[in-house]
């Protein structure tokens, strides 16, 4: 699996025991040390399972005011344009033993901006400085519409995590309305599905409606004028099957959809495993109703 290829990722990682103590310190700007730190100049180390990746390399060495190592990462934008990153790690312990996976999201980093942050587990600052770190997942999108605070837009888009059974997968589409005016939608949110290195993915037919794949799933309805209040926002369903028979398998982890015509394209991740069945139905923009939760 590759990142894309406008990412430069480099993860500073800590090995257990007799190895190597990886550590960042604290946030500093791209190339320098933070006020009163003492590092180590950063070297290469293998990734836990072996594997390479495109602009991504693992780091390590000593840094901190106390001469305490803390493994952290640093991220890169390499590309034209502000980049949120949402980034997964599994840790793993000196016998090559999976202990604990973390995701973390940087969002907007500046074209030619390296940002640099502590990696911990969940029991806290520290944590995971015993563990090498191994990169599992690089996700990079442009950062105005996805997420973070309201783009100019005045909507933002996201998806969820979804549910998979038997082959079937669902994922939502959401919008919410974080401006200051009424947004108003009908129809189906238009897809353009893009590969690892967001390039555009050919050979698959979009559906209107989620019917064709499964039934009671929640896109089946004919789209209708949904109003949007300040504070209010709609979902619409993805749905597709990840059976594989003859023929390469499609995977699209990125999507771009724009939500009505004129709008601008935001960038999703729904990680779309789409096998070899070419086909994704799309379900119509419904209104969220009140007090439901985005999983």
């Amino acid at each position: 699996m590759r990142p894309a290829t406008a990412t430069a990722l480099v993860l500073c990682a800590a090995l257990a025991s007799t190895a190597l103590l990886a550590g960042c310190g604290k946030e500093t700007a791209a190339g320098g040390a933070s006020p009163g730190a003492t590092c180590t100049p950063a070297e290469p180390v293998a990734d836990p399972a072996g594997r390479t990746w495109d602009n991504v390399r693992v780091v390590s060495g000593e840094c901190g005011p106390s001469g305490a190592p803390s493994t952290g990462f640093e991220v890169t934008n390499t590309d034209k344009v502000p980049l949120t990153f949402t980034l997964t790690f599994t840790l793993v312990n000196g016998f090559g033993e999976a202990m604990d996976s973390t995701t973390r999201t940087v969002e907007a980093v500046e074209p030619g901006q390296t940002v640099r942050r502590p990696l911990d587990a969940e029991d806290g600052p520290g944590s995971a400085r015993t563990y090498r770190a191994r990169i599992t997942k690089v996700r990079a999108v442009p950062a105005d519409g996805a997420g973070g605070d309201c783009p100019s837009s005045g909507v933002r888009i996201t998806n969820d995590r979804g549910d998979a059974a038997m082959g079937l997968r669902v994922v939502g589409i959401h919008l919410a309305n974080c401006g200051t005016t009424d947004y108003r939608l009908n129809g189906y949110p238009a897809l353009r599905l893009l590969d690892e290195d967001r390039e555009p993915v050919s050979g698959v037919e979009i559906l209107h409606g989620t019917t064709a794949i499964s039934t009671g799933i929640g896109g089946d309805a004919a789209p209708r004028l949904v109003t949007l209040h300040p504070g209010e926002s709609a979902y619409a369903n993805l749905a597709w099957r990840n059976t594989t028979t003859e023929g390469d398998p499609v995977n699209a982890p990125y999507a771009e959809v724009t939500a009505k015509p004129g709008a601008k394209p935001v960038t999703v991740t729904p990680e779309l495993d789409l096998g070899t069945t070419g086909r994704l139905g799309v379900g119509p923009w419904t209104k969220t109703p009140a007090g439901a939760g985005q999983e």
